[in-house]
C-alpha cells in the first residue's frame, strides 16, 4: 500500500560529532571524525489529528538518540576483527597489532559490526522506531527512513516498511 503523505525532518540540531574507524580483516582506516547530520522521513496515512506524525515527537526522539552519540568514539561491538575489553575506567580496542585505550566515558559501544554511515543509519532507525513505539506514535505509519550524512552530499539511507511488525 502506498503512503498518501510523508513528513521529513532534517533540522540543524539533529546532528552529532563523533570519531570512528572502519575495520575488517586485513584493513583498518585511521581513527577520524565526522560532523554527522541525521534526517528522518516518515510515510503514512493522516490520523484524526490531521498529522502523519507530530514533528515534535520525531525531533525530540531523534535529538535524544543523537545526544548519546555526540562527542564519542563509536566502536562497533559486533565487529569480527576488533577485540574490546573494559579495563577499569577505560576501554581497550585491539585490531591486529594496533591498540586504542580510551576513557570509557568517551566511548559509545554500538550493537553493529562496522561504524559505517549505513550501519549507523540502521542503528538510529531502530532506536527511533523503539522511541516512537514507546510514544504510541506508530498509528498509520507505513514506512520510515533515516539518513546519516558524514558531510554535505554524502549520506547513507536506511528505509524500512513498518506497516507490518518490523521484527
Amino acid at each position: 500500500m502506498a503512503a498518501e503523505f510523508s513528513i521529513h525532518v532534517a533540522k540543524e540540531n539533529l546532528k552529532f560529532s563523533a570519531a570512528h574507524f572502519i575495520a575488517y580483516p586485513g584493513f583498518r582506516e585511521p581513527l577520524h571524525g565526522h560532523n554527522y547530520q541525521v534526517g528522518v522521513r516518515v510515510e503514512g496515512r493522516l490520523t484524526a489529528t490531521g498529522y502523519v506524525l507530530d514533528f515534535g515527537i520525531v525531533k525530540q526522539a531523534t535529538r535524544e538518540i543523537v545526544a548519546q552519540l555526540d562527542e564519542r568514539t563509536l566502536i562497533p561491538a559486533q565487529s569480527d576483527c576488533l577485540t574490546i575489553e573494559r579495563r577499569g575506567n577505560s576501554i581497550a580496542i585491539r585490531y591486529e597489532g594496533d591498540e586504542f585505550v580510551l576513557p570509557a566515558a568517551d566511548v559509545c559501544l554500538l550493537p553493529i559490526a562496522h561504524s559505517s554511515a549505513e550501519e549507523l543509519a540502521r542503528y538510529v532507525w531502530g532506536q527511533l522506531y523503539a522511541a516512537l513505539a514507546n510514544h504510541q506514535a506508530l498509528t498509520g505509519i507505513i514506512a520510515m527512513e533515516v539518513s546519516v550524512a558524514e558531510g554535505p552530499g554524502q549520506a547513507a539511507i536506511y528505509r524500512r516498511d513498518v506497516s507490518q511488525n518490523p521484527s
